[in-house]
């Protein structure tokens, strides 16, 4: 019989690539979203059939948040992660078999916008604002579950960059057309993790069975935004790129529907609980992480 894994959410740019490793180690995937006529969250027996018998169950679940947080998206962004995850857990109890490790989805953002120190699991200040509350139901509705036979581990992910889409693609083009300069002050740290790690970080919590709990899932050299652009342009061999001032993005993000938080905010998160377990990362610098992916 073959091994099986859950990926819930799982048709996003991480879920698609997760998809493509797993299958390439021989697992058969099941994934549940609003549009599988399989497994669906609309139909909560089919999610409990999905997960009995199961390795692991990663869940991706949330809308995303490159939109304005207008009302109804930010009611759709909360509603998405928490209710995902209390469907799965609820699922899980239900389970004959239920699947030895469930690892949720949180974020990086749950930390305060930080130029002065890095954040860790254990230092780390939770910040506040509309993100961070959101971050914060997460990890909550996750951690509420106390299932006897199912270990459960959330990963804060930083900005996560990879071949083939995500946000590269955005950055890709600002270089491409001369705007690759820096945005804002270009003094907030930008945090970030290749896709690559991503999945093998959550091999090595699957292969080390003592693992559990919160951990950030982020490179252990973050960048300021300025060195980032850099390392972009270099990648590309664009010779130079014009800086966005603060208003220029506030403008821009109004005209593309998202908000500048998400280029403004300085995330200094580091993977301190990985590194002291012994993870190795695979791409532990930009600009090597920035050669595979250009």
């Amino acid at each position: 019989m073959k091994r099986k894994i859950v990926l819930a959410g799982g048709t996003g740019f991480i879920g698609e690539y997760l998809k493509k490793q797993f299958l390439k180690e021989g697992y058969e995937i099941a994934v549940i979203s609003r549009s599988s006529s399989e497994f669906s969250w609309d139909r909560p027996e089919t999610v409990t059939a999905a997960l009995d018998g199961a390795e692991l169950l990663i869940n991706l679940a949330g809308k995303s948040v490159n939109c304005r947080y207008n009302a109804k998206n930010k009611e759709e962004i909360f509603t998405s992660r928490t209710e995902t995850t209390e469907l799965l857990g609820n699922a899980i109890l239900q389970c004959k078999n239920p699947p030895p490790l469930w690892i949720n989805s949180s974020t990086a953002t749950i930390y305060r916008h930080a130029e002065d120190r890095p954040m860790t699991e254990e230092t780390g200040e939770i910040g506040t604002g509309f993100s961070v509350e959101v971050a914060k139901a997460w990890e909550k509705s996750f951690f509420d579950f106390r299932l006897p036979a199912t270990r459960q581990a959330a990963l804060r992910i930083a900005i996560v960059l990879g071949p083939g889409g995500g946000v590269m693609t955005p950055y890709k083009n600002l270089a491409k057309f001369g705007l690759g300069g820096v945005q804002g002050s270009g003094n907030q740290m930008f945090s970030w993790i290749h896709v690559e790690d991503v999945y093998r970080i959550i091999r090595y919590i699957q292969a080390n069975e003592q693992l559990s709990g919160v951990y950030n899932c982020s490179a252990p050299n973050p960048v300021t935004n300025r060195e980032f652009m850099t390392a972009v342009r270099e990648a590309m061999g664009v010779k130079f790129g014009l800086p966005s001032p603060k208003w220029m993005l506030e403008l821009g993000a109004v005209f593309i529907k998202t908000e500048t938080e998400l280029v403004l905010k300085s995330r200094w998160v580091v993977p301190e609980r990985l590194e002291r377990e012994g993870y190795k990362f695979t791409y532990p610098e930009i600009d090597s992480a920035l050669r595979e992916i250009i």
